[in-house]
């Protein structure tokens, strides 16, 4: 069964930093490209950071140069460390293929506080 697990979320102070981790159940990790995408409230989910299957990486403007993501094929795992938090970066942040699956995981919220 196909499944997203997010981790690593929590309450952080302006300036700080978070180490986000994601196990994606499918047999196709590999070879397909990943991405975070986070979801504030009230508003659209929007892909901030995603990763090829050679590691290739691209980020929105908005964490560019803050945020990096990487991933372990060996683990099923993809990870979003973020530095230099900002109050508007406080959302639920999802990771899912890019492009994503048509299902997703729980998320894990990410607050910054100012």
């Amino acid at each position: 069964q196909r499944q997203l697990v997010e981790s690593g979320g929590g309450l952080v102070q302006a300036g700080g930093s978070l180490r986000l981790s994601c196990i994606a159940s499918t047999s196709t990790f590999s070879i397909i490209s990943m991405g975070w995408y986070r979801q504030p409230l009230g508003k659209q989910r929007e892909l901030v950071a995603q990763i090829t299957s050679s590691g290739y990486t691209n980020y929105a403007d908005s964490v560019k140069g803050r945020f990096t993501i990487s991933r372990d094929n060996a683990k099923n795992t993809v990870y979003l460390q973020m530095n230099s938090l900002k109050p508007e970066d406080t959302a639920v942040y999802y990771c899912n293929a890019s492009p994503h699956f048509s299902y997703w995981g729980q998320g894990t919220q990410v607050t910054v506080s100012s």
